[in-house]
């Protein structure tokens, strides 16, 4: 017998065929805002590859038919009402990462260059040990921080929310003296 949960559920089931764009693409209704691409409720036009192999099983579109535009349309008013609590959600994210400055301890020389470097994935776990889930892909560094200081790194929450984190990056405590 074949086990049936191990495959997740088939998007496009009973639809016969993608409707086309007008650049010979597939027209699909996005149902939550992807990046680069459009917002909640738009129709856009995508290759076939990107809708079959990552929209479609990821659930954030939907096969653009009549039936589903007319939903969008009847339903505007409410899907904008849950957009605008995800957003005040996500500014509430905002505002309390830039309230943050954390602190991360790095092996260092004399003068302050790190023997390694500190990049998105120490600031993740800086962040989540204040109780702050965000995934490395967020943090927008402009390289990796290679010194000891205080940095200012971007922290991208959401398509239009933004924040400011106070890094400070500074030598681990040893218990050894140090030598003369």
């Amino acid at each position: 017998m074949a086990n049936t949960k191990a495959f997740p559920r088939n998007p496009l089931k009973g639809i016969k065929r993608l409707p086309r764009g007008k650049h010979k693409g597939v027209e699909l209704l996005l149902i939550q805002t992807v990046d680069h691409l459009g917002k909640q409720g738009e129709v856009v036009e995508v290759k076939r590859g990107y809708a079959m192999n990552f929209l479609l099983p990821q659930g954030l579109a939907t096969v653009a038919n009549d039936h589903h535009k007319r939903m969008v349309e009847k339903h505007k008013a409410k899907l904008q009402e849950i957009q605008n609590k995800r957003l005040a959600g996500l500014r509430t994210v905002a505002e309390e990462i830039a309230k943050q400055s954390v602190t991360i301890e790095a092996n260092a020389n004399d003068e302050g260059h790190l023997y390694g470097s500190v990049g998105a994935p120490e600031i993740v776990s800086a962040l989540k040990r204040n109780e702050i889930t965000i995934t490395a892909d967020q943090v927008r560094l402009k390289g990796p921080l290679k010194e000891l200081g205080l940095y200012t790194v971007a922290i991208h929450v959401a398509h239009e929310i933004e924040a400011e984190l106070k890094v400070w990056v500074v030598p681990t405590v040893t218990d050894e003296p140090a030598k003369s």
